[in-house]
């Protein structure tokens, strides 16, 4: 499959901007059964500063700095994107979440330390007792690691209600743990906090969801915005995507665009600006077969 992705955003100022500076994590990656062949990004006003480099977790970043007054920053990027077939493996025959949690805690291969920075609390997502005892039920002795990965996918999309107005990008896994509602980047940073919490390496994946059109199947939870889901490391099979807003494991219709710790390193646009005052964002997102 073929995707075309147009990614616009627009932010409106009250007050004029005098200058500003911005990272942008736009551009799909390419890796494993995905390849971005076409990227183009257009920035306006027009940025007096402008340069791309590859982050610490291989995300494609564009750094930017718009020095000239400005009410309003308009952000569209273009994307080509190929998905190659790739069925996930089967959870039932992956080792049992204990023998991979155990690896851990000893030598690590050098090929696999990669993995095992996603066992530790980051910024956004800190291991707890109630995090584990949450994800216990999923996680019962000997059951094989992807296995028990699916039933959390599927526990979470249950048991919390997808909820726009609920949460803003500073909610606590705690809180939404206690309230039972989010988005995706809750649920997805509620999973990390689970998985981590066991002793096994997880880490956040940003990207998008194919666009259904009307009178089509049912539309999945996130389309036409950035999307969030997580990864679990299995020995022998890398990383393995689940979707618990959408309770699935991504395979053709999920377009990777970052990977790292939680949201703060995924974000699409951050930045900083003086002047501005308050403002107001407009986020579209389409992804469609080309």
């Amino acid at each position: 499959m073929i995707y075309r992705i147009r990614h616009r955003t627009r932010y409106e100022y009250a007050e004029p901007v005098t200058v500003s500076h911005h990272a942008a994590r736009l551009q799909p990656r390419t890796a494993g059964a995905q390849e971005c062949t076409q990227f183009h990004l257009a920035i306006e006003p027009e940025p007096a500063v402008r340069t791309t480099r590859t982050d610490y977790f291989g995300n494609t970043v564009c750094v930017f700095s718009v020095q000239q007054l400005h009410r309003r920053l308009a952000v569209l990027s273009e994307s080509l994107v190929r998905l190659e077939p790739d069925l996930p493996p089967d959870p039932q025959r992956t080792p049992a979440w204990e023998e991979v949690a155990a690896r851990w805690r000893g030598p690590v291969p050098p090929e696999e330390l990669e993995a095992q920075q996603f066992i530790y609390d980051s910024p956004q997502v800190a291991c707890a007792p109630d995090l584990a005892a949450y994800a216990a039920a999923s996680f019962t002795p000997g059951r094989p690691l992807l296995e028990a990965a699916r039933d959390l996918t599927r526990r979470l999309h249950a048991d919390f209600a997808y909820d726009t107005e609920a949460t803003t990008i500073s909610t606590t896994v705690a809180e939404v743990l206690r309230e039972r509602r989010g988005v995706c980047q809750d649920f997805t940073h509620l999973a990390l906090g689970c998985l981590r919490s066991l002793g096994l390496p997880a880490r956040y994946v940003s990207g998008y969801l194919r666009t259904h059109a009307a009178g089509d199947r049912p539309r999945l939870v996130g389309a036409d915005a950035s999307h969030a889901w997580f990864a679990v490391h299995c020995p022998g099979y890398g990383w393995v995507d689940f979707d618990p807003t959408n309770d699935a494991m991504p395979a053709h219709e999920h377009v990777t665009v970052a990977v790292g710790r939680d949201y703060q390193d995924v974000s699409p646009l951050s930045g900083l600006l003086v002047g501005g005052g308050r403002h107001a964002v407009r986020v579209a997102v389409e992804v469609e077969p080309a």
